[in-house]
């Protein structure tokens, strides 16, 4: 699956296809095709949906913690 939303070392997974409904839990996807199946799994119904995505923030690093040492070579 080529497309600009989606990298291409990622393996495809039912929490990102726009055929399922995830479940409460966010363990499981509701698929009309499938049934339940694991948000790991897929299918070859699978459909990319790039809105299904979450963004995983860069961990914001701690202020206060260097020295003027940790900066000179």
């Amino acid at each position: 699956m080529s497309s600009k939303f989606f990298d291409s070392g990622m393996d495809p997974a039912c929490r990102y296809c726009a055929v399922g409904t995830p479940n409460v839990d966010k363990d499981f996807v509701l698929c009309p095709k499938r049934g339940v199946m694991a948000a790991d799994a897929s299918c070859p119904a699978f459909r990319y949906d790039p809105l299904r995505r979450e963004i995983r923030r860069a961990p914001k690093l701690p202020a206060g913690d260097y020295r003027p040492e940790d900066f000179t070579l």
